[in-house]
């Protein structure tokens, strides 16, 4: 068979994703936030775009249109000189400390106590590993020690727990098992208490030792008795150890308030504030939505480059070519961005419209929403909908969500009506928190509870809804004291 080259014609059909069209798709996914950021990026890479600032026509004032084409007719430009007239006048030293924009100047402290403590002046958050390293600095060790020391810390998480072997360590540090344990148990001795520790059992005795409670009740029913401790069979506990229920009882109360993650208090993120994209207001009875446009650049063309395509400047070639493609880049951003505000505009119309009774009501009237019914509603594809919802938030009268908080499965009710999830969440919610601590519901017993108001689901429902609630089960609930 013989092979041989041939050229061939084929007609053909796809999808191309033009670099606007993937911009603008983009866009719509961005939270607030990464949109400004994309924005500011933009502002600097682009010479065409410019950062234009809202103000009130003028009478007899000229167009930014006229204003651009006197700029670029004129040739020569006077250049702005201040008025020396008066200068001699001003007290500088006043001037300069009212401008001052939030800071101190040196000179306006006259005494040394009026000063801030530079310690209120540190940003920087201390962690774990630098708290246990001042420590053990602080501490007397050898060199060898501290070579010991220095690796155990650095492998203790952020909770506070030593996540490396005494094996691991000695291989490390190229020293013997028994010197590992002998500086194990002196960070054991470090703040806060019970860090160091490789299992829960053996920090909660550590917090034990540090109380001055070694030989006591509580340390033997850590010891010996975690298990029962943990499944609550306090009982048992007091048979076999030969004690009242209620001695039990006050040392399961002691253990409770002792602390099992030690570390945590030193890993706490800082707080990050979620500013929302849309404000829903009622007024007179209505939903009002309004675009959360602060500090959003109100993006223009600049004049100068618009002037120079236009013919009033002559510009060469390759530089026209240039502000060409700047000016087409800057034209689509624009574009997409008002693109992007109807959308959202849209959409959130749509929600308020569907969830009307959410909004009169509360998180009970919460009705289920897929995606396809806003899509439909707007005339829109669900992917548009799915990409507009996302980190988007809507803050209303009844608190902030996040835009796909008002999308979720419907489950049926005895009556025939369906009933949003997360209004059976928030169903289940409240029984636990109504319940008696000492007798908390099991999850069939919550399905009957539900059942009385018209929600019929499944016990592996009312489980899998209670575990994405972060709430425990009936045995994991129950509170004897």
């Amino acid at each position: 068979m013989a092979l041989e080259l041939r050229q061939q014609l084929k007609l053909s059909q796809q999808l191309v994703m033009t670099p606007q069209l993937q911009q603008a798709i983009k866009l719509l996914q961005l939270s607030r936030m990464e949109l400004i950021d994309l924005v500011q990026q933009e502002l600097e890479e682009n010479p065409v775009l410019e950062e234009g600032v809202e103000t009130e026509p003028v009478e007899g004032a000229e167009t930014e249109e006229e204003q651009g084409e006197s700029a670029a007719s004129e040739n020569q430009v006077e250049e702005v000189k201040a008025e020396e007239e008066g200068m001699n006048d001003i007290d500088w030293q006043t001037y300069l400390e009212g401008y001052n924009l939030g800071g101190t100047v040196a000179s306006s402290y006259e005494e040394d106590e009026d000063r801030p403590s530079y310690e209120n002046l540190l940003t920087k958050k201390q962690t774990l590993v630098d708290h246990l390293m001042w420590q053990l600095t602080l501490t007397r060790l050898g060199e060898d020690e501290t070579r010991i020391a220095t690796e155990i810390i650095g492998n203790i998480d952020d909770d506070g727990y030593l996540k490396a072997s005494a094996e691991e360590i000695a291989g490390a540090t190229a020293s013997d098992e028994e010197s590992v344990e002998e500086v194990v148990k002196i960070v054991q001795e470090f703040d806060p208490p019970g860090v160091g520790a490789r299992s829960l059992q053996e920090c909660l005795l550590i917090q034990v030792r540090q109380l001055d409670m070694s030989g006591s009740l509580v340390e033997e029913i850590l010891r010996d008795h975690i298990g029962e401790l943990e499944t609550r069979k306090y009982q048992v506990i007091a048979k076999t150890l030969g004690v009242s229920l209620d001695e039990v009882l006050a040392s399961a109360k002691i253990i409770a308030s002792l602390d099992p993650r030690p570390g945590s208090p030193f890993g706490q993120e800082d707080v990050h504030y979620i500013t929302p994209d849309i404000f829903v207001y009622k007024i007179g009875g209505e939903y009002v939505v309004v675009l959360n446009d602060e500090g959003l650049p109100n993006l223009r063309i600049n004049s100068f480059y618009r002037s120079a395509l236009s013919g009033a400047s002559e510009v060469d070639e390759k530089a026209g070519e240039y502000i060409q493609e700047k000016m087409r880049g800057a034209v689509w951003l624009i574009k997409s961005i008002h693109q992007r505000q109807r959308t959202i505009y849209k959409v959130s119309k749509s929600i308020i419209k569907f969830q009307r009774e959410f909004f009169d009501k509360g998180i009970e009237y919460l009705k289920p929403l897929v995606l396809r019914d806003v899509a439909n509603d707007i005339d829109m594809h669900e992917s548009t909908i799915s990409r507009v919802t996302t980190n988007k938030y809507m803050q209303t009268p009844g608190g902030l969500f996040e835009l796909k908080y008002f999308f979720n499965s419907g489950i049926s009710t005895t009556g025939g009506d369906s009933v949003a999830s997360e209004s059976v969440k928030s169903r289940i919610k409240e029984i636990i928190a109504n319940e008696n601590p000492k007798k908390p519901y099991s999850d069939q017993k919550i399905v009957l509870l539900l059942k009385e108001n018209g929600i019929d689901i499944a016990r592996r429902t009312v489980t899998k809804y209670r575990e994405m609630l972060g709430l425990g089960s009936s045995t994991e609930r129950k509170r004897l004291f």
